[in-house]
């Protein structure tokens, strides 16, 4: 069933994922060579609970963790360890969820760690760019296929694959609701998209093919050609005539733009 969120439910689901937005930025000040993802997920569950609301993902159906942190070939669900150090030239893709005041906040971003190739850049900037694609979509009156296919449209145009497996969600009291929002589908099908609604919006692109694996940790999914993937996420409100995004990436960029500078 699809919830649909009043005024009110919508303004604190935004605050969640302002929350979850700051966070990542948090992270992102501690992104290079040498960090471990265990370190990174302490940093992030520290900065979540200081801030008065507690990690989304720690206990989640068992999920040990407050990050999700993916390494080069692993799509999502990688799970943060002391084991697992950073290295000049990896692409790590960060998801992050919080709850405060009974409402889920989730967004993800992968992070350039160092110099990383070209190659690696230019997969993170396209999908980054097919996530907005997708969001120009997120309105009152379209549908998820149409989301799905400008997702689609843009990735497979630049030479990439999207994950079909794992797809965007609903979000509100709980982190997943009704409906999926897959990153691929034909324009005019799917659930119709309707002001209250709100909903994620995350494609897992792939450099390589498109068919994903698990570990036997039982959460981590990889790309199993083993060649890079990236992950960009979203919350957004449906409404008429445009979308109103609740999280964003203007934290971080600020943060990335300062060490550059």
């Amino acid at each position: 069933m699809i919830l649909i969120k009043t005024a009110d439910e919508i303004e604190l689901i935004r605050k969640s994922n302002l929350l979850v937005s700051k966070t990542l930025a948090e992270i992102a000040k501690h992104i290079q060579p040498g960090i471990s993802t265990g370190k990174l997920d302490r940093i992030a569950e520290t900065f979540i609970r200081d801030h008065g609301a507690v990690p989304g993902f720690l206990g989640y159906q068992g999920y040990p963790k407050t990050l999700c942190t993916s390494l080069n070939a692993q799509v999502v669900h990688g799970i943060p360890s002391d084991k697992v150090i950073l290295e000049e030239g990896d692409l790590l893709s960060v998801d992050c969820g919080v709850l405060m005041n009974g409402f889920y906040g989730d967004t993800a971003f992968s992070f350039e760690v160092g110099e990383v190739s070209e190659a690696v850049r230019r997969l993170l900037v396209t999908t980054r760019e097919s996530l907005m694609k997708g969001v120009e979509q997120a309105r009152d009156g379209k549908r998820t296929g149409d989301v799905g296919y400008a997702v689609q449209h843009l990735a497979e145009a630049n030479g990439y694959s999207v994950v079909r497996e794992m797809v965007g969600h609903g979000l509100g009291s709980h982190l997943h609701e009704a409906p999926e929002v897959p990153n691929y589908g034909r324009r005019g099908t799917g659930p119709k998209l309707k002001k209250g609604m709100v909903i994620c919006i995350e494609p897992m692109i792939n450099m390589g093919r498109r068919q994903i694996k698990q570990d036997p940790d039982g959460w981590t999914i990889r790309a199993a050609d083993n060649q890079p993937s990236a992950h960009f996420e979203l919350a957004m409100a449906i409404d008429k005539g445009k979308t109103d995004v609740l999280s964003t990436f203007s934290y971080i960029d600020e943060v990335l733009n300062k060490q550059k500078n």
